[in-house]
């Protein structure tokens, strides 16, 4: 059996402008990502046919991709090839004229192995209501955060790490080309409660326990760093398969938690770590 083995670092041999620095830094790239997409396109991460409504099929043929973009009446949104089955193209429109679409593909021989639709005012709603359910789960993390410490440092380099979880893997998504789901933002919601739990761990070992803030650092790094990692390989391994099966929801929300994980290590270990060392040695705790 593989022992996975949490190394202990030595956090002297580094400032903690040196350990905030790096953190910071691409959480201020992947903002200006976000504000030049929003720039660009008007929305912040392209939202996907759960959002804007429209039409989404599967379809088997040997034509071209070029050709099926122009092979329908209605605009071709995108066209997208299977990763895992030669020949199978992921075929998204604006139009929720199914029957239409049905009819054209049938007659240019595409073999239509699925298709889905959602309509223009159910898709609002549903952006509507995904936006208020983040909004509402990272306030309500805030507040409570602020409850357990009572003290403004540590409480918000848990806010800042958690947005860092968040803003990030959206910068991504558009580096990437990853489009805003329902399933994404399932994942988005998820990584609040992985962040929170990561940095609310390294906080209580290092504010409320015994010992040296080091060793006190280093325990809470065995028990997170550890946590982290397997849920990390967990979704890598389950996008992999899912990706391979074409279930794409489950795909969409691996994707961007490996992602996120990734980063939460980076944030609580590096940026919410400096901030409560500066708290404990040089802020109003000492």
């Amino acid at each position: 059996m593989v022992e996975f083995q949490v190394p202990e670092v030595d956090y002297t041999r580094y400032s903690n402008r040196q350990l905030a620095g790096v953190p910071l830094a691409i959480l201020v790239l992947a903002l200006l990502v976000l504000a030049g997409w929003y720039m660009a396109t008007g929305a912040p991460v392209t939202p996907g046919i759960d959002f804007t409504g429209g039409t989404e099929m599967r379809i088997q043929t040997t034509a071209s991709q070029h050709h099926i973009e122009t092979s329908f009446d209605s605009q071709v949104a995108s066209v997208t090839p299977s990763a895992s089955q030669n020949n199978v193209y992921i075929v998204t429109f604006q139009s929720t004229d199914t029957n239409s679409l049905t009819n054209q593909a049938q007659s240019n021989g595409y073999q239509i192995l699925s298709k889905q639709s959602t309509s223009a005012n159910f898709g609002a709603g549903a952006q509507q209501l995904a936006l208020y359910g983040i909004v509402a789960a990272f306030v309500g993390m805030s507040v409570i955060v602020f409850l357990m410490f009572r003290s403004f440092v540590p409480s918000i380099a848990v806010v800042i790490s958690a947005f860092g979880d968040i803003v990030i893997p959206l910068a991504l998504m558009d580096v990437f080309g990853i489009k805003l789901s329902l399933g994404t933002v399932a994942a988005l919601l998820m990584l609040i409660g992985y962040s929170v739990d990561s940095d609310i761990l390294l906080n209580n070992h290092v504010l409320r326990r015994s010992g040296d803030f080091y060793e006190s650092t280093y325990r809470a790094m065995r028990t997170g760093v550890t946590m982290t990692v397997t849920s990390l390989a967990a979704m890598a391994v389950m996008t992999l398969v899912s990706a391979f099966f074409q279930i794409g929801l489950l795909t969409s929300i691996g994707v961007i938690l490996v992602m996120g994980l990734a980063t939460d290590l980076m944030n609580t270990y590096m940026l919410n770590l400096s901030l409560l060392r500066w708290y404990k040695y040089e802020g109003v705790a000492r």
